[in-house]
């Protein structure tokens, strides 16, 4: 309880009030789960086509077309990473972490999906193998993988801090937007959107109920594997927090790069996978 309503009554029906049992926002029972039988098929004749190298406190861009997979890769050491993803054709559509989070878990792991943001609303990707997958959640409730924070930012930074600084993630997925389109970072920056924050370690704290982070469990070799629904524009940072356990939007933690592989199965294993189309409604006036 916040210090400042510690004068606020207590009604007499608290406990009561509190003992209502909670309800899922959002049932997805009648979502079309992915069939992951048939994406193991798949990745069991995956071919690397390529790959791109996100340089400590910097950031980069990788496109992955529709059906094939990509890896985050940890190369040296602990390194989180914060994911955008966009539909390669139409930088309007856009990961939407909130909604990933609603209809999922507050981290996301093996046959979860990410999903776009409204009007379009469909699985942009799916999460095909996790390395990670066997953490869970830990004794301070902590987990991997969070679609909970945004990323770490300059105008933050400024607010909490009073100083700039040019390597937060925002910044860094700016640039190689801008980059990668051949436009000025003014015009990326409306595009950069919430992230997947990838091998971050986080939760909520039990007593004041803040947003934490700690060491990430990542060790080199460890990787998130996804898999395209559409074609896919990535950008990628590798957070100057390092693994997060002390400080991030600083040079002090020990950073490290992240690799990005990209993958092409045989497709013809894919021949019947339900690419997902557009969300079907039409907003009424």
């Amino acid at each position: 309880m916040s210090p400042l309503n510690a004068t606020i009554p207590v009604p007499a029906d608290a406990a009561e009030r509190r003992a209502v049992k909670p309800v899922v926002c959002y049932p997805v029972e009648a979502l079309e789960a992915p069939d992951m039988s048939v994406l193991e098929r798949a990745r069991a004749t995956m071919e690397k086509v390529g790959e791109v190298i996100v340089p400590p406190r910097e950031g980069n861009t990788f496109e992955v077309p529709k059906g094939h997979f990509f890896r985050i890769v940890s190369v040296e050491g602990p390194q989180v990473g914060d994911l955008n993803l966009w539909n390669a054709n139409d930088l309007s559509e856009r990961f939407f972490s909130g909604k990933t989070r609603a209809l999922h878990a507050t981290h996301v792991t093996t046959g979860n999906r990410l999903w776009s943001n409204l009007p379009s609303l469909r699985p942009m990707a799916t999460i095909s193998h996790d390395t990670l997958g066997w953490y869970g959640f830990d004794e301070f409730g902590g987990g991997v993988h969070d679609v909970i924070g945004t990323r770490c930012d300059p105008y933050t930074n400024r607010l909490l801090s009073g100083g700039d600084y040019h390597h937060c993630c925002h910044s860094n997925l700016c640039r190689a937007l801008s980059h990668h389109q051949g436009i000025d970072i003014k015009s990326a920056e409306p595009h950069v959107h919430d992230v997947l924050n990838v091998f971050m370690c986080t939760g909520f704290t039990r007593d004041t109920q803040q947003y934490f982070m700690k060491a990430s469990p990542v060790r080199p070799g460890d990787f998130l594997e996804i898999f395209a629904e559409i074609d896919l524009l990535g950008a990628l940072s590798a957070c100057p927090g390092g693994d997060c356990s002390t400080s991030h939007s600083s040079d002090v933690a020990a950073c490290y790069p992240l690799k990005v592989e990209i993958y092409r199965p045989d497709m013809a294993l894919l021949a019947g996978w339900p690419f997902p189309e557009r969300n079907g409604y039409q907003l009424q006036v």
